[in-house]
């Protein structure tokens, strides 16, 4: 049975680096799953920074933007994997259904989100989820947005529930809350 990790944290909290940390202290091989679609120049600057801290602990990339559990859904012989991050996979996942005319409710991501951790409990690895915390600042001023810290909430509540551990960083510093 695999053993769950969810690391979360405000942007630029540590939560990332503290991921890494934990994975590149376990042996055997791992994995990066990277969620981030490239949109523009920035993006590629920053998915280039996290690839060369990556490069000497020798991980090896997958990149999934949509279907996670498609990721887990065949042994592929790690022993660890870091998904970083699920802020970015909901964004991606309410993007794709904004563009096709849906609605994504939080019941939506609920199920994705049991979806993933069927797919990985089967298995026998370790497992970091990597998630920013949004409930913690303002209340967004638009409809949008508003949904989308909504959608990543819930989101991150129910990982928090089916997690074996989960870790809240901030100010680089980990607190241990489950």
């Amino acid at each position: 049975m695999a053993h769950i990790i969810l690391v979360t944290g405000g942007a630029r909290s540590g939560k990332s680096d503290y991921a890494q940390q934990q994975a590149e202290a376990l042996s055997g091989p791992r994995c990066f799953v990277a969620t981030c679609s490239v949109h523009d120049n920035e993006m590629i600057e920053r998915i280039e920074r996290h690839r060369k801290a990556r490069k000497e602990a020798d991980w090896h990339t997958i990149e999934e933007p949509y279907e996670l559990e498609k990721v887990f859904s065949v042994d592929k012989g790690y022993k660890t994997y870091l998904v970083d991050c699920l802020t970015l996979w909901i964004s991606n996942i309410y993007e794709k259904s904004s563009q096709q005319g849906a609605v994504l409710e939080e019941d939506d991501i609920e199920k994705h989100v049991r979806k993933l951790f069927r797919m990985i409990r089967e298995k026998n690895f370790t497992v970091l989820l990597v998630t920013n915390e949004v409930g913690m600042g303002i209340v967004p001023e638009n409809a949008i947005a508003r949904k989308y810290r909504d959608l990543v909430g819930r989101c991150n509540r129910v990982c928090a529930q089916l997690a074996n551990e989960v870790v809240l960083v901030s100010v680089g510093l980990p607190l241990r809350l489950k």
